[in-house]
C-alpha cells in the first residue's frame, strides 16, 4: 500500500507535482481568515515596512550629483548599487534567520539595520563610512520577502495571498508621490534630508511592526549555517558587482575579473558545503522541480519588466526632431511613463492576489507575463508615439504587480511552511538577479547600434538597436511563459488527481 501524506496523497505523486496549500488549522489557531480593521491594520504596517525597502534603494538617486560633489567621487555606479548588492549579501542570512526565529523578529531586525544604516550615511564623514551605512541600509531589500512571508503564516490561505498582493504592489503608490514629497525636504536640508528620512520611516515601521503583528507560527529550531551564509551572501553581492560594473569598467579588465573571481569562488564553496552539511543556509537538494521553474520564470519576466522600465527612461530624452526614428522627449513624458507604470503594479498586484485566493496564483502569474509580452512587442511603435507609450507602460505595471504577487505566492505554496522564508528570500534573490541580467544584456545592445556624429547631451542608439532591444525584452517575457504553462499542467494534473479520489480522502 502507497505511503500518504496527511492529506490523503501518495507521497510519490506531492514530490513529483508538490502542490498543496499554505497552511491549514494544523498550522496556528488565530489565523486571520477574513477581511477587517485588524487585516486594515496589519497590510498599512506591513506596507510601510515595504516602502522603507523603496526609499533606500530609489531615494538616493534623486541626490547622487550632491552625493558625489559631497564625497568627491565620481563612483556613481558604487553609490547606486551598493545597497542593492548589499540586499543580496543579507537576504540569504535574514532569510533561513526568519525560518528559525520568526519572521517578525527577522523583519524587525531588518528595519532597524536600514534605520541605523541610515544614520550612518546621514553622519558619515568619509566615502568608506557612507558605503558602510549603505551596506547596513540594504538589509531593508529583505523587507519584501519577509512580509511575504509572515502573512502566508499569520492568514488563511485565501486572505493571505490577497494581501500579498497589496504588500508586494501597496508601496508603488508611494513611489508616484515620493519624487513630490522629497523634493521639498531635499531642497530644506540637501543630501541628508533622504537618509535622516529613511531613518524615521525605518524606526515608524519597526515600531508599527513591534505593536501591531503578530509572530508567525511556526519555527523549524536548528542552527543558522553562518560560513554558508556569508559564501553565498559575499558571492550574490560580489557577482552582482561584477555585473554591474562591468559594462562602465570594461569586462575583461584585471578589476572586473578579479571581481567575478572573488564572486565565483565563494558561490563555489558555498555549493560544495551546501551539499555536505546538514541544514544549509538554502538546502539546494530541497529544491523541486516545480521551484525552480518558478524561480526560472520570475527571473526572465522580471528582467524583461526592468528593462523596458530602462529604455522608457532613455527614449523619453531623445528628441523626435533628431529623426532617429524614436523618441519622447521631454520631462512630462518620463513622469508620465512612470506613473502609469507605478499605477499599473498597484492593480496588478491586487488583483493577481485577488484571483490567486481563488483559484491559485500560476493562472494570474500567466495572465501576467501574457500582458507583459503584448505590452512589450507594443512598444515596438510605442517608442514614437507617447500615448501608445503611456498605455504600454500601464500594462507593463498591470504585468509587473501580477508578476511579484504571483511568483511570491506560487513560490512559497509550493514549499513547506516552515522553508516558507527562505524560498521567499530566494525569490527576491531572483528578481533582483533577472533584473541585473536583462539590463546589461539591453545597454550592450543599445552601446553596439549607438550614434555617433550627433550634438546632443546624452548617447542615442539607432532605430534598430532600440526595435532589437525592445524585441529581446518581448521574446524574454514569451520564454518565461514556458516553465508556468509546464507547472500549471502539473497543478491540473495534481487536482484533477485529487478531485477523482472519494470525499473522505480528500479531506
Amino acid at each position: 500500500m502507497a505511503v500518504t501524506h496527511t492529506n490523503g496523497f501518495p507521497r510519490s505523486f506531492e514530490r513529483k507535482y508538490i502542490v498543496k496549500p499554505l497552511q491549514d488549522d494544523s498550522v496556528g489557531g488565530d489565523l486571520e481568515h477574513s477581511w477587517s480593521k485588524r487585516l486594515a491594520l496589519w497590510a498599512a504596517v506591513l506596507t510601510l515596512a515595504n516602502v522603507v525597502a523603496d526609499l533606500v534603494i530609489g531615494s538616493p538617486m534623486m541626490v547622487l550629483p550632491q552625493l558625489m560633489e559631497h564625497f568627491e567621487t565620481d563612483q556613481a555606479a558604487w553609490l547606486n548599487a551598493g545597497a542593492m548588492l548589499a540586499g543580496a549579501i543579507w537576504s540569504p542570512l535574514l532569510a533561513k534567520s526568519s525560518d528559525i526565529f520568526g519572521k517578525r523578529r527577522a523583519l524587525l531586525i531588518t528595519l532597524l539595520l536600514a534605520c541605523a544604516g541610515a544614520l550612518i550615511c546621514l553622519l558619515a564623514p568619509e566615502l568608506w563610512i557612507f558605503l558602510v551605512g549603505r551596506f547596513f541600509q540594504g538589509a531593508a531589500f529583505a523587507a519584501v520577502f519577509l512580509t511575504v512571508a509572515l502573512t502566508q503564516q499569520i492568514c488563511k490561505p485565501t486572505v493571505a495571498m490577497a494581501l500579498v498582493g497589496v504588500l508586494t504592489s501597496g508601496s508603488s503608490v508611494v513611489g508616484i508621490i515620493e519624487p513630490f514629497l522629497m523634493q521639498p525636504i531635499i531642497e530644506s536640508f540637501g543630501y541628508r534630508g533622504v537618509f535622516a528620512a529613511g531613518a524615521l520611516l525605518a524606526v515608524t515601521a519597526a515600531l508599527g511592526v513591534r505593536l501591531f503583528i503578530p509572530e508567525s507560527p511556526i519555527r523549524t529550531g536548528g542552527r543558522i549555517d553562518v560560513v554558508g551564509a556569508l559564501l553565498l551572501g559575499g558571492g550574490l553581492g560580489t557577482t552582482l558587482a561584477y555585473l554591474s560594473l562591468g559594462s562602465a569598467a570594461g569586462w575583461l579588465s584585471g578589476g572586473m575579473l578579479a571581481l567575478l573571481a572573488a564572486g565565483v569562488t565563494p558561490l563555489a564553496g558555498w555549493m560544495f558545503l551546501a551539499l555536505r552539511i546538514d541544514e544549509p543556509i538554502i538546502d539546494i537538494r530541497a529544491l523541486t522541480r516545480p521551484v525552480l521553474l518558478t524561480l526560472l520564470a520570475l527571473a526572465l519576466a522580471a528582467g524583461s519588466f526592468r528593462s523596458m522600465l530602462q529604455l522608457m527612461g532613455i527614449t523619453t530624452q531623445v528628441s523626435p526632431t533628431l529623426g532617429l526614428g524614436y523618441g519622447l522627449g521631454g520631462g512630462d513624458a518620463i513622469a508620465a511613463l512612470l506613473g502609469a507604470a507605478n499605477l499599473g503594479i498597484v492593480l496588478g498586484g491586487v488583483a493577481a492576489g485577488w484571483i490567486a485566493g481563488r483559484v491559485g496564483p500560476a493562472l494570474p502569474l500567466l495572465g501576467g507575463i501574457a500582458v507583459g509580452t503584448a505590452a512589450t512587442f507594443g512598444m515596438l511603435a510605442g517608442v514614437s508615439l507617447l500615448p501608445l507609450a503611456i498605455a504600454c507602460g500601464a500594462m507593463l505595471g498591470v504585468a509587473a504587480g501580477a508578476i511579484g504577487a504571483s511568483g511570491y505566492n506560487l513560490a512559497t505554496s509550493l514549499e513547506i511552511p516552515e522553508r516558507q522564508g527562505m524560498i521567499a528570500g530566494l525569490v527576491s534573490v531572483m528578481l533582483a538577479l533577472g533584473s541585473v541580467v536583462v539590463n546589461i544584456v539591453g545597454g550592450e545592445v543599445l552601446k553596439a547600434t549607438r550614434v555617433s556624429g550627433l550634438s546632443v547631451d546624452a548617447p542615442v542608439s539607432t532605430a534598430a538597436g532600440v526595435h532589437l532591444y525592445i524585441t529581446l525584452a518581448g521574446v524574454l517575457f514569451a520564454v518565461a511563459a514556458v516553465p508556468v504553462i509546464a507547472l500549471s499542467r502539473n497543478v491540473f494534473r495534481y487536482r484533477k488527481h485529487r478531485d477523482g479520489m472519494p470525499q473522505q480522502v480528500r479531506a
